[in-house]
């Protein structure tokens, strides 16, 4: 690195694991690094990528790109100088392709990676016609020559591969670069980072942005391998930490709306078993219980805006939806109300059939009437409000609203909250309450994702609220990404709680939503996640889940099963 770069006092971080994989991996992602600082400014394109970060795109998906268009426009530039470059680069990714090949097939940013190694490896073209436009993109970065051409290409690829409608909630390039670095300092970047250190969070960010550039590996293949192998994040906390804790959690989640007296016996009635370390924190929300206003409190602000932004640009769609959603309803609950007629043995006489009398044994001879049974229902809607959820708030806090205006519409009272988990607080954030008007469906756009989920207590708290309903057929929605995670706090002088993710988690929200379906409720979960955490969603809810593939299908899907639960209690 220090040879290619001609700069001797250029730090790095070294990726060890790439080691273990091929020394040649090592040695090119050194080369590439050597490169990138060399040609380019590394710090400002990292700067670029925090900031788009910031704004809420994926993060890991991100990086892949990055990568790939640094290897673009730093290999030529640097093998005109060191022929060795190009049979090192061969080798790298002859390893690469070896270790991670089925890897990369799982993704569209993936495959468009494998192609550009084909490439160079064997110099055939991709045939795949989707993979064909990113790829000429790439071969034309090859003649980059400043910075800013890299974040174009960078940002272009984003917006055309992995969410093409950021432009259109967030904002173009210009609107990305125009983040200023009092908002980067201020946003709490614990979720992304990786390792600690002194220096500013942010600043921590960007460094270990800029040294992910110029590796070729599988970020987030590897989080979820490292998930599945029991690799979960823990946190030590001593008595310093934990007397702030609350304090912290009041000044960025919004002041609790309970009394210290009621949160005391809900956490002792609710915080058992798998739970018995948690707290329960409920709040209306950093915005309408602010404590002062802080960084927290304007990101909750502008991504409102952006959350509005979103269903203004959707409005018609939504209104179909709404609307869709609003007569499945109804049909269903008129049908509830309709009088249903019969021949019995009292009632209105029917004349027809008196010639019975004296000459058979048939006493049915009269008309009867009777309604439908009809009881009352009562629905709540629980969110996944986690940081996985970062890359697609907009569109989650779109279809709670979209279903909860339906359910204004028809009269069904409703709740509608969100849970993350901070440290060991489980935060459930109320949107909603049951008895709301209209107006309350507005603050849905309040959404946004944040910290971990342990999805087994979310479901455990919000059911608590509804098993005291009067109403006698109980429905809870739960929209979520399949993935419980939740970090491990280690307190003083206790024990240490188990690592709440993969198959455990699952397994523990699984049993919540059973105990709860024995209980006489019914419950849906609404997948919001991505494909390959389909099997976690289908061992949590069964056969009563939905997978909205397209945002202006969830009026079909979720009435479909909601129209199910009013007619089979018809039956």
């Amino acid at each position: 690195m220090w040879t290619i770069s001609e700069d001797y006092d250029l730090d790095t971080k070294p990726d060890v694991t790439s080691f273990y994989k091929s020394k040649y991996i090592s040695i090119y992602d050194a080369i590439k690094q050597g490169a990138f600082s060399r040609f380019f400014d590394k710090d400002a394109f990292a700067l670029y990528l925090l900031k788009k970060v910031y704004l809420g795109a994926d993060e890991s998906q991100l990086v892949t790109l990055g990568q790939i268009c640094v290897e673009a426009a730093c290999h030529d530039k640097i093998a005109k100088e060191r022929p060795g470059v190009p049979d090192i680069r061969k080798k790298a990714f002859e390893a690469i392709m070896d270790h991670d090949f089925e890897k990369m097939l799982d993704t569209y940013t993936g495959k468009v990676k494998l192609a550009y190694m084909r490439e160079a490896l064997t110099g055939s073209a991709p045939a795949d016609s989707r993979v064909i436009r990113p790829f000429e993109q790439l071969k034309r970065l090859e003649q980059a020559q400043k910075t800013e051409e890299l974040v174009q290409a960078v940002d272009w690829f984003y917006n055309q591969m992995v969410d093409p409608t950021f432009e259109k909630r967030v904002g173009d390039l210009e609107k990305v670069l125009s983040v200023s670095t009092e908002e980067l300092s201020g946003f709490d970047w614990q979720d992304f980072l990786e390792e600690e250190a002194a220096e500013d969070a942010y600043r921590r960010m960007q460094h270990q942005l800029a040294d992910a550039m110029t590796s070729f590996s599988e970020k987030e293949k590897q989080k979820k391998e490292q998930e599945q192998k029991g690799g979960t994040q823990v946190i030590g906390l001593d008595d310093e930490a934990i007397a702030k804790m609350n304090s912290y959690i009041e000044l960025n989640y919004g002041r609790s709306y309970l009394t210290p007296l009621e949160a005391e016996r809900i956490n002792h009635q609710i915080c058992t078993g798998a739970h018995a370390d948690c707290t329960l924190y409920f709040t209306d929300g950093i915005l309408a219980n602010m404590v002062k206003v802080n960084a927290q409190s304007e990101y909750a602000r502008r991504t409102k805006e952006v959350n509005w932004r979103v269903y203004e640009q959707n409005r018609r769609m939504a209104k179909q939806n709404i609307d869709m959603l609003t007569n499945v309803l109804k049909r269903a609950l008129v049908a509830r109300n309709e009088k249903e007629t019969y021949v019995g043995e009292s009632g209105r006489i029917l004349p027809n059939r008196l010639w019975n009398i004296g000459r058979t044994e048939n006493r049915k001879l009269f008309l009867q009437e009777s309604r439908r049974y009809n009881t009352d229902f009562v629905v709540e809607v629980l969110i996944d409000g986690s940081g996985s959820q970062r890359s697609r708030q907009s569109h989650v806090a779109l279809q709670a609203f979209m279903l909860s205006e339906a359910l204004t519409n028809v009269g069904i009272p409703h709740r509608v909250m969100s849970f993350c988990t901070f440290w060991d607080y489980t935060v459930m954030r109320r949107f909603r309450e049951y008895e709301d008007g209209r107006e309350a469906n507005l603050r849905i756009f309040e959404f946004y994702g944040s910290s971990n989920n342990r999805d087994g207590l979310a479901v455990r708290a919000a059911a608590a609220g509804l098993l005291k309903r009067d109403e006698e057929n109980k429905i809870l929605i739960v929209l979520s990404d399949g993935r419980p995670n939740d970090i491990v706090v280690n307190r003083p002088n206790s024990r240490n709680p188990r690592p709440y993710f993969g198959d455990y988690g699952t397994k523990d929200t699984a049993m919540e939503v059973r105990h709860l379906r024995n209980a006489g409720v019914s419950v849906l979960g609404v997948f919001t996640g991505e494909e390959g955490d389909l099997q976690a969603e289908r061992r949590i809810f069964g056969k009563d889940f939905a997978y909205i593939r397209r945002i202006d299908n969830f009026s079909a899907v979720v009435g479909r099963y909601l129209k199910k639960q009013l007619e089979e209690t018809c039956n």
